[in-house]
Protein backbone atom coordinates (compact mmCIF):
# COMPACT_ATOMS: atom_id res chain seq x y z
CA UNK A 1 0.00 0.00 0.00
CA UNK A 2 1.01 3.52 -1.32
CA UNK A 3 1.28 6.15 1.19
CA UNK A 4 1.85 10.08 1.13
CA UNK A 5 -0.03 12.58 2.76
CA UNK A 6 -3.18 13.52 1.35
CA UNK A 7 -5.32 12.76 3.99
CA UNK A 8 -3.87 16.35 5.16
CA UNK A 9 -5.00 18.10 2.52
CA UNK A 10 -8.41 20.24 3.49
CA UNK A 11 -7.28 19.39 7.55
CA UNK A 12 -7.86 22.34 9.87
CA UNK A 13 -5.26 22.56 11.65
CA UNK A 14 -4.86 24.60 14.82
CA UNK A 15 -1.34 25.58 15.85
CA UNK A 16 -1.32 27.05 19.37
CA UNK A 17 2.25 29.47 19.56
CA UNK A 18 2.61 29.31 16.04
CA UNK A 19 3.48 33.42 15.34
CA UNK A 20 6.98 32.17 15.45
CA UNK A 21 9.74 29.28 15.89
CA UNK A 22 8.72 25.70 16.33
CA UNK A 23 4.82 26.71 15.59
CA UNK A 24 5.15 28.86 12.94
CA UNK A 25 7.30 26.26 11.41
CA UNK A 26 4.58 23.49 11.75
CA UNK A 27 2.02 26.08 10.61
CA UNK A 28 3.97 26.31 7.48
CA UNK A 29 4.65 22.35 6.83
CA UNK A 30 0.73 22.00 7.13
CA UNK A 31 -0.12 24.86 4.96
CA UNK A 32 2.22 23.62 2.36
CA UNK A 33 0.19 20.19 2.35
CA UNK A 34 -3.12 21.89 1.69
CA UNK A 35 -3.98 22.10 5.09
CA UNK A 36 -6.21 24.85 6.23
CA UNK A 37 -4.26 26.02 9.19
CA UNK A 38 -5.01 28.75 12.21
CA UNK A 39 -2.03 30.71 13.59
CA UNK A 40 -2.87 31.44 17.25
CA UNK A 41 -0.42 33.63 19.36
CA UNK A 42 -0.95 35.80 22.27
CA UNK A 43 0.93 38.66 19.81
CA UNK A 44 -1.64 40.18 17.48
CA UNK A 45 1.14 41.50 15.36
CA UNK A 46 3.23 38.83 14.82
CA UNK A 47 -0.17 35.94 14.60
CA UNK A 48 -1.31 38.31 11.69
CA UNK A 49 1.84 38.66 10.35
CA UNK A 50 2.86 34.47 10.32
CA UNK A 51 -1.00 34.03 8.63
CA UNK A 52 -0.30 36.42 6.02
CA UNK A 53 3.00 35.20 4.96
CA UNK A 54 2.37 31.54 5.15
CA UNK A 55 -0.94 32.01 3.07
CA UNK A 56 1.29 33.95 0.64
CA UNK A 57 4.12 31.43 0.99
CA UNK A 58 1.88 28.46 0.47
CA UNK A 59 -1.04 29.72 -1.64
CA UNK A 60 -3.05 27.89 1.46
CA UNK A 61 -6.28 29.15 3.09
CA UNK A 62 -5.07 30.33 7.27
CA UNK A 63 -6.71 32.39 10.01
CA UNK A 64 -5.36 34.15 12.86
CA UNK A 65 -6.59 33.97 16.70
CA UNK A 66 -5.41 36.06 19.48
CA UNK A 67 -5.72 33.99 22.57
CA UNK A 68 -4.53 33.32 26.13
CA UNK A 69 -5.21 29.59 26.25
CA UNK A 70 -5.01 29.88 29.97
CA UNK A 71 -8.05 31.94 29.77
CA UNK A 72 -11.32 29.32 29.08
CA UNK A 73 -13.50 31.79 27.30
CA UNK A 74 -11.23 32.82 24.98
CA UNK A 75 -10.39 29.40 24.27
CA UNK A 76 -14.04 28.55 23.67
CA UNK A 77 -14.37 31.45 21.52
CA UNK A 78 -11.16 30.66 19.35
CA UNK A 79 -12.83 27.25 18.24
CA UNK A 80 -16.17 28.50 17.84
CA UNK A 81 -14.33 31.05 15.38
CA UNK A 82 -12.35 27.80 13.89
CA UNK A 83 -15.81 26.26 13.32
CA UNK A 84 -18.09 28.99 11.86
CA UNK A 85 -15.25 29.38 9.44
CA UNK A 86 -14.74 26.06 8.20
CA UNK A 87 -17.44 24.03 10.22
CA UNK A 88 -14.78 21.61 11.14
CA UNK A 89 -10.86 21.01 13.67
CA UNK A 90 -9.10 17.94 12.57
CA UNK A 91 -5.98 18.58 14.52
CA UNK A 92 -4.88 20.67 16.98
CA UNK A 93 -1.23 20.95 17.96
CA UNK A 94 -0.54 22.06 21.56
CA UNK A 95 2.83 24.17 20.64
CA UNK A 96 2.41 27.35 22.92
CA UNK A 97 4.45 27.08 26.15
CA UNK A 98 6.82 29.30 27.99
CA UNK A 99 10.02 28.86 30.74
CA UNK A 100 10.25 31.02 34.04
CA UNK A 101 13.25 29.67 35.16
CA UNK A 102 14.90 29.88 38.75
CA UNK A 103 16.51 27.87 41.48
CA UNK A 104 13.69 26.18 43.64
CA UNK A 105 14.62 27.34 47.00
CA UNK A 106 14.52 31.14 45.00
CA UNK A 107 11.36 30.33 42.97
CA UNK A 108 8.15 32.04 43.63
CA UNK A 109 4.51 30.58 44.01
CA UNK A 110 3.85 33.46 40.90
CA UNK A 111 6.75 31.42 39.03
CA UNK A 112 5.61 28.07 39.66
CA UNK A 113 2.01 29.00 38.89
CA UNK A 114 2.89 31.05 35.70
CA UNK A 115 4.47 28.05 33.95
CA UNK A 116 2.00 25.55 34.97
CA UNK A 117 -0.94 27.60 33.78
CA UNK A 118 0.44 28.28 30.14
CA UNK A 119 2.29 24.99 29.65
CA UNK A 120 -0.16 22.40 31.66
CA UNK A 121 -3.48 23.62 32.01
CA UNK A 122 -3.22 25.69 29.00
CA UNK A 123 -2.64 22.42 27.48
CA UNK A 124 -5.59 20.54 28.95
CA UNK A 125 -8.03 24.31 28.62
CA UNK A 126 -7.24 23.50 24.39
CA UNK A 127 -7.29 20.02 24.24
CA UNK A 128 -11.03 19.97 26.18
CA UNK A 129 -12.49 22.34 23.86
CA UNK A 130 -10.94 20.49 20.84
CA UNK A 131 -12.23 17.09 21.85
CA UNK A 132 -15.94 18.83 22.17
CA UNK A 133 -16.18 19.04 18.46
CA UNK A 134 -13.87 16.05 17.27
CA UNK A 135 -15.77 13.61 18.71
CA UNK A 136 -19.10 14.84 17.00
CA UNK A 137 -17.46 13.89 13.84
CA UNK A 138 -15.67 10.64 15.83
CA UNK A 139 -12.37 11.77 14.60
CA UNK A 140 -9.59 14.07 15.29
CA UNK A 141 -5.81 14.02 16.19
CA UNK A 142 -3.95 16.28 19.16
CA UNK A 143 -0.73 16.51 19.16
CA UNK A 144 1.33 17.74 22.58
CA UNK A 145 4.94 19.29 23.35
CA UNK A 146 6.55 17.99 26.30
CA UNK A 147 10.16 18.42 26.57
CA UNK A 148 14.05 16.81 27.38
CA UNK A 149 13.31 18.63 30.43
CA UNK A 150 10.65 16.73 31.51
CA UNK A 151 13.18 14.28 32.92
CA UNK A 152 14.54 16.87 35.36
CA UNK A 153 16.63 19.82 34.47
CA UNK A 154 17.91 22.25 37.53
CA UNK A 155 16.60 25.57 37.57
CA UNK A 156 13.63 24.35 35.77
CA UNK A 157 11.67 22.17 38.33
CA UNK A 158 8.60 24.43 37.22
CA UNK A 159 9.14 23.85 33.89
CA UNK A 160 10.15 20.11 34.64
CA UNK A 161 6.96 19.39 36.22
CA UNK A 162 4.89 21.16 33.38
CA UNK A 163 6.46 18.66 30.73
CA UNK A 164 6.28 15.58 32.75
CA UNK A 165 2.87 16.39 33.41
CA UNK A 166 2.54 16.53 29.45
CA UNK A 167 3.30 13.03 29.13
CA UNK A 168 0.70 11.66 31.70
CA UNK A 169 -1.67 14.05 30.74
CA UNK A 170 -1.20 12.33 27.13
CA UNK A 171 -1.05 8.69 27.81
CA UNK A 172 -4.36 8.65 30.34
CA UNK A 173 -6.13 11.06 27.63
CA UNK A 174 -5.10 9.22 24.67
CA UNK A 175 -6.80 6.07 26.84
CA UNK A 176 -10.01 7.89 27.56
CA UNK A 177 -10.82 9.34 23.61
CA UNK A 178 -9.29 6.69 21.32
CA UNK A 179 -13.01 4.61 20.95
CA UNK A 180 -13.98 8.06 20.14
CA UNK A 181 -11.64 8.02 16.77
CA UNK A 182 -9.57 10.50 18.32
CA UNK A 183 -5.56 9.95 18.79
CA UNK A 184 -3.00 11.61 21.35
CA UNK A 185 0.11 11.80 21.10
CA UNK A 186 3.49 13.44 22.54
CA UNK A 187 6.75 15.19 21.41
CA UNK A 188 9.63 16.10 23.15
CA UNK A 189 11.63 18.17 21.69
CA UNK A 190 15.40 18.52 22.56
CA UNK A 191 18.10 21.13 22.27
CA UNK A 192 16.10 23.26 19.06
CA UNK A 193 17.10 26.92 17.66
CA UNK A 194 14.33 29.32 18.88
CA UNK A 195 14.03 32.10 20.64
CA UNK A 196 14.36 30.51 23.94
CA UNK A 197 17.48 28.63 23.50
CA UNK A 198 19.26 32.00 21.47
CA UNK A 199 18.94 33.42 25.14
CA UNK A 200 21.27 30.80 26.45
CA UNK A 201 25.04 31.72 26.68
CA UNK A 202 26.86 31.19 24.41
CA UNK A 203 29.64 28.99 25.95
CA UNK A 204 26.94 26.83 27.69
CA UNK A 205 25.36 26.37 24.20
CA UNK A 206 28.32 25.13 22.80
CA UNK A 207 29.00 22.45 26.15
CA UNK A 208 25.02 21.11 25.04
CA UNK A 209 25.57 20.91 21.63
CA UNK A 210 28.99 18.98 22.09
CA UNK A 211 26.67 16.29 24.48
CA UNK A 212 24.22 15.54 21.66
CA UNK A 213 25.23 12.40 19.77
CA UNK A 214 24.20 14.43 16.24
CA UNK A 215 26.69 17.16 17.47
CA UNK A 216 23.98 20.11 16.11
CA UNK A 217 20.98 21.94 17.84
CA UNK A 218 17.53 20.78 16.22
CA UNK A 219 15.90 22.90 13.97
CA UNK A 220 11.72 24.18 13.95
CA UNK A 221 11.24 21.85 10.74
CA UNK A 222 12.85 18.66 12.94
CA UNK A 223 9.69 19.25 14.83
CA UNK A 224 7.40 20.16 12.45
CA UNK A 225 8.08 16.99 10.40
CA UNK A 226 6.94 14.97 13.26
CA UNK A 227 3.94 16.61 13.96
CA UNK A 228 2.72 15.98 10.23
CA UNK A 229 3.78 12.13 10.46
CA UNK A 230 1.34 11.95 13.94
CA UNK A 231 -1.04 14.01 12.02
CA UNK A 232 -1.54 11.73 9.09
CA UNK A 233 -2.63 8.27 8.51
CA UNK A 234 1.25 7.26 8.71
CA UNK A 235 0.85 7.18 12.55
CA UNK A 236 -3.32 5.80 12.38
CA UNK A 237 -2.09 2.93 14.73
CA UNK A 238 -0.28 5.05 16.91
CA UNK A 239 -1.54 6.52 20.19
CA UNK A 240 -0.73 7.52 23.56
CA UNK A 241 3.17 7.79 22.32
CA UNK A 242 5.98 9.98 23.41
CA UNK A 243 8.66 10.49 20.84
CA UNK A 244 11.69 11.76 21.64
CA UNK A 245 13.28 14.26 18.80
CA UNK A 246 16.63 15.38 20.37
CA UNK A 247 19.10 14.35 17.73
CA UNK A 248 20.27 11.04 20.18
CA UNK A 249 20.73 13.38 23.66
CA UNK A 250 19.28 11.54 26.39
CA UNK A 251 19.44 8.35 25.23
CA UNK A 252 16.88 5.45 25.57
Amino acid sequence: MKYNFEDIKDQVVLVTGSGRGIGRATAELFASMGARVVISDMDEEVCNQAATEISQKTGSETMHVVCNITNREQVDAMFQAIVDKWGQIDCVINNAGITKDGLFLRMKPEQWNFIIDVNLTGTYQVSHAAVQHMRKKKSGTIINMSSIARGGNPGQVNYSAAKAGIVGFTAALAKEIAPMGIRVNCIAPGFIDTRLTDAIPDKMAEQMVAAIPMKRKGQPEDIARVCLFLASELSGYVTGQVIDVNGGLGGL
